[in-house]
Formats: structure tokens, C-alpha cells, sequence
């Protein structure tokens, strides 16, 4: 059976949650079903190329609502945002979808329930954990919020999410929701990845002859890039480089606060010659970053499942995260990379292992790459999203 979809995303950008519903378009699209987007906002200069070439056709809906209020009520916009954009879809839009794919916002699906189709509800973690409660107003701020989340996502006919960690997560936290919540584990578009010339990285930065460590995280606080800094801080080999590459929107007020602070850390350690930043690099530089890379240092802690050290190992590299969250079930401790506490000496520790012991880190990315083939593949989760649509259609 093909099926007209259409995935409701709130902000098509660049980060792990819009790679992973570009990578589940992408692998929907190659089984022969109709797919587009309806998001609140895409930007040609800040996306992934799939949204931006015509692979995967885009609509926008309600971008000039406000994103805040005063730069309050954040995610109050973003949900009235996603209301409006099921509004339209509903009862506005020539689009007649057999299966809307909702993720990061669950308010809009009980509108999308007026149509005749089904709702799967990708949770990549609940709502609620991600804001902050540190103050009463706040907490009354976010309760019928909290509320809602929790009504709304038992309203999708099917819920997914992205790790068994996630998992764990839901069911703590969304003790009424009955459903069991099935584990779809992320993939890249290896076949993109394959067809991606590695371009010379020597005339954009100079790191094409000497070895680098990789960062690969949106600029924000949570993914504590300054842990990276303090750690490279810690090696003897001056000679190396540290690369932090991320997303960087120009309208996220975090996004240019957080990279101000790590600039003037660089430059209190002196570290300016050593340190370089790119901010929202296209898919070909960061594809020849991680293919040269000596390995990737991944440092957010509780992260829910990341998709960047997946590219890594498929691209054979060795990865170091935090022991914590979702690297636990893609990076296996000494085997392909190190799982180690969020401290700066924790993390020199296992670099400097990889940059002296000769040999370790081509072992271990050879490792990597044999266990993204194995549990991770395109082709593993383009197979999982085929039974997912199935089994859909065949609850009721």
C-alpha cells in the first residue's frame, strides 16, 4: 500500500530531531510513498539539503506567529504554532495525508484526529523534562502545558521514540499513557554519504594536514561544548587541532550568547591558533570533517539518543561521549570509542589514548563502523519504518 504522508515538524532546521524526520522521509519516499513537510519555519541557508533541493517538498504554515512573548512563553508560541499549522492541514489544505508523522510538539494531534487518517507521534523526549521548573511561576507556567503534552501524546494512533533510555523516560514520566511506546533507533542516509565528495579541508581552515578532534553539536548550553575545550586544554601534542562545528541559528538568542562564551574561553586559554569554530557547516564540509578527523569527542550528558556519533562510526572514526543517555547503547566502552564522566580530565584521558597508542583509534573506528552496519544501518531502519507503517494501519 503507498501512502500520501506528511510529517508536521515545528522548525526545519539543523539538529539530531530534523535529521532524523528528514532521514525517515527520505526512507518512506524510497519505499514509493508520497511525502512532504508542513513546519512553522524553514530558512534555505539553515537546513538540511533534502528540504532544500526539492527531494522533499516543503510547506510552510504560520511563520509569522510569534516565537515568543517579550522573549518569554517560548513554548507556549511553539505550540500555538503547531495548532495553527494542524488548523491548516486540516481544514485549510488541499493535502489529504493517510498518515501525518507529528514530532517534538503532540498539542496539535487531537485537530489532525479530525481527518481521516492516521497519527503517529515520534517522541524524541517529553516536553516537559526539557524546561525549566525552578521557580513558582514558572512551575504554574508550565502545569496545563505539562498537562497537555501528556493528554495529547495518548492521542496519536502510534507513538515511537528513540532509545530505549527515551523509553525508560516516557514511561516515568507519562504514567496514564497506556501504549507501550516501540524503539526506533535512528539512521543516516548512508547512500548521501556515499555520494558526498570529500572536499580540501586545508584551503577552508587549514587541519587538512595535521590532526584535529572533532566536535559536532548545535551551539547551545546543554551540549557543554566548553567540556571539549577544557579537555583539549589538557593534551601535551600541541600540534592538534580542535574543530567545534554545529548549528548555529542567527535567531536563536542562545545560539549567539553561547557561542560568545566559548570564543572568550578560547581566547582566556590562549587557545585561539588551536580552536576553530564553524558555525552551521553544509553537509560536504562536515561529511570531509568526520572523514579526516582523528575522532569525535561528543559531550552533552542525557543526551536522548544522537545521531552524530552514528556518522561518526560510519565513517570509522572512534567517538568519546559522556556516560550517559543515549551513547550508552551506540558507543560500547573500549571497543569503539570511550564512554567516560563529564570531566575535563576524564576526557583527556581518553583522547590522549587514541591520539598515542598507535593503532587504537583506526581500531576502534573499524569497530564503529562493523556495529552501524550491524544494529544501525539505513537499511536496517529504512526495514523498521516499513513495519511501522504497517502495523498503523493495522491498529485500530
Amino acid at each position: 500500500m503507498k501512502l500520501n504522508v506528511v510529517f508536521l515538524h515545528p522548525d526545519l532546521g539543523i539538529g539530531g530531531a530534523e535529521r532524523l524526520v528528514v532521514d525517515a522521509a527520505v526512507a518512506m519516499k524510497e519505499s514509493g510513498h508520497a511525502v512532504r513537510f508542513v513546519t512553522n519555519h524553514h530558512s534555505v541557508s539553515h537546513c538540511f539539503e533534502e528540504t532544500r533541493d526539492g527531494t522533499l517538498p516543503v510547506t510552510v504554515v504560520g511563520d509569522w506567529l510569534p516565537r515568543t512573548v517579550f522573549g518569554k512563553c517560548y513554548a507556549l508560541c511553539s505550540y500555538a504554532r503547531m495548532v495553527y499549522a494542524a488548523l491548516y492541514l486540516t481544514f485549510f489544505s488541499s493535502i489529504n495525508p493517510d498518515l501525518v508523522f507529528v514530532d517534538q510538539i503532540s498539542a496539535c494531534i487531537p485537530i489532525l484526529n479530525w481527518m481521516p487518517c492516521k497519527v503517529l507521534f515520534y517522541c524524541h523526549y517529553p516536553d516537559q523534562l526539557l524546561a525549566a521548573h525552578d521557580d513558582a511561576l514558572k512551575r504554574y507556567y508550565r502545569l496545563p502545558l505539562d498537562w497537555l503534552e501528556e493528554k495529547t501524546t495518548a492521542c496519536a494512533h502510534m507513538i515511537l521514540v528513540n532509545s530505549n533510555f527515551t523509553l525508560d523516560v516516557f514511561r516515568s514520566t507519562f504514567k496514564s499513557i497506556k501504549k507501550l511506546p516501540t524503539v526506533v533507533y535512528p539512521s543516516i542516509n548512508t547512500v548521501f554519504f556515499d555520494n558526498t565528495e570529500t572536499i580540501q579541508l586545508k584551503d577552508l581552515m587549514n587541519v587538512e594536514n595535521c590532526k584535529y578532534i572533532l566536535s559536532i553539536n548545535r551551539f547551545e548550553r546543554k551540549k557543554n561544548l566548553g567540556l571539549a575545550i577544557h579537555s583539549f586544554n589538557m593534551l601535551s601534542d600541541k600540534k592538534i587541532k580542535l574543530v567545534l562545528a554545529g548549528g548555529y541559528d542567527p535567531l536563536n538568542i542562545e545560539n549567539i550568547e553561547y557561542f560568545q562564551e566559548l570564543v572568550s574561553l578560547v581566547q582566556d586559554m590562549k587557545l585561539n591558533e588551536r580552536v576553530i569554530f564553524l558555525k552551521s557547516p553544509s553537509d560536504a564540509i562536515k561529511i570531509s570533517l568526520l572523514r579526516h578527523c582523528l575522532c569525535l569527542v561528543y559531550t552533552p550528558s542525557f543526551e536522548h539518543f544522537g545521531i552524530v556519533p552514528l556518522e561518526a562510526m560510519y565513517c570509522c572514526k572512534p567517538v568519546v561521549a559522556v556516560n550517559n543517555g543515549g551513547p550508552k547503547e551506540t558507543i560500547e566502552n573500549d571497543h569503539n570509542g570511550y564512554l567516560r564522566n563529564a570531566e575535563p580530565e576524564d576526557f583527556a584521558d581518553a583522547i590522549k589514548q587514541l591520539v598515542e597508542i598507535e593503532g587504537k583509534a583506526e581500531l576502534f573506528g573499524n569497530h564503529g563502523k562493523k556495529r552501524f552496519d550491524d544494529i544501525f544501518s539505513f537499511g536496517a531502519f529504512k526495514n523498521k519504518i516499513d513495519s511501522i507503517l504497517e502495523n498503523v494501519y493495522k491498529t485500530e
